[in-house]
């Protein structure tokens, strides 16, 4: 059994998610997610919890104010690559850019280390871990469990708690852990994003209290976008939409009240010798 539990932010802005990049319209409106952010660290402050972010690092560049908040306030800061591009539409010098840039633009402007990375969409290629590695990270949640969503993701994986990354891919690094996203235990559908706006908040904590019971700690997600009253935008899905501003405050207000230690991922992780040893930036045992 376990209380902890991870809410993880994906820190990318409105107009940097793929539905936005494909859409025909456009929105005059600058920094659209923003506002997400500082309610995210209100509610995190206001029930004694914190958690990592996940920070699109061109953000940190054109609102550093923004990341160096979430800094402040207590929370890891990781990397969620630089463009929010999905690095499977990248060569492998265009991905490992994207992994070394974000990881250095956001030590520069926090002043501390990052240590961990997501990608977008959680869209991974064969040699990610080598170029997470390469790049100095000690840990990965890009791996989401889930059964095979058509259009999405999921099939690929049966991992459920942090592992190490050569337990994803066989010939991967040791010196990479991954923290895969949390998944309902049987239904194999993931507990947060898009799905938490589906299924209701009391769907996800039913999931956590699953998982804790398991001896799992839950890794949930959010983006700040889903925070606030979208623009409307002309091809951009219904589904993006769908429970996004006030309905979703309310949902993370409701999670973050149920009986769980809501920490960060680094946290969570440096229970583990080697790994904490790792995140430490030393040397493993």
């Amino acid at each position: 059994m376990t209380d902890r539990a991870v809410l993880s932010i994906d820190f990318e802005l409105f107009t940097q998610t793929p539905a936005y990049r494909s859409a025909s319209g456009t929105t005059g409106r600058d920094g659209v997610g923003l506002d997400g952010g500082r309610f995210f660290r209100a509610a995190l402050a206001d029930h004694g919890a914190t958690a990592t972010a996940f920070v699109v690092s061109s953000v940190a560049e054109s609102h550093p104010e923004a990341v160096r908040a979430l800094a402040d306030a207590g929370l890891e800061v990781a990397s969620h690559t630089h463009t929010h591009q999905l690095l499977s539409a990248l060569d492998s010098d265009g991905r490992r850019a994207e992994l070394t840039q974000s990881k250095d633009v956001l030590e520069r402007v926090t002043g501390e280390r990052v240590a961990g990375f997501r990608a977008p969409a959680f869209d991974i290629t064969e040699d990610h871990f080598d170029l997470l590695a390469e790049a100095g990270y000690a840990y990965d949640s890009s791996v989401v469990s889930s059964r095979s969503i058509p259009g999405w993701y999921g099939g690929e994986y049966d991992v459920h708690e942090p592992v190490p990354a050569s337990a994803v891919r066989p010939d991967a690094p040791d010196t990479i852990t991954e923290f895969p996203a949390s998944v309902m235990p049987g239904l194999q559908l993931p507990l947060t994003g898009t799905w938490l706006r589906f299924f209701g908040p009391r769907y996800t904590v039913l999931g956590m209290k699953m998982l804790a019971r398991r001896g799992l700690t839950p890794m949930l997600y959010v983006h700040p976008w889903e925070l606030v009253d979208l623009p409307a935008v002309e091809g951009v899905p219904t589904r993006v939409y769908v429970r996004t501003g006030d309905w979703m405050r309310r949902a993370v207000e409701y999670i973050l009240e149920r009986d769980f230690e809501f920490t960060t991922a680094r946290t969570v992780l440096e229970g583990g010798d080697t790994t904490a040893a790792r995140l430490r930036g030393g040397e493993t045992p």
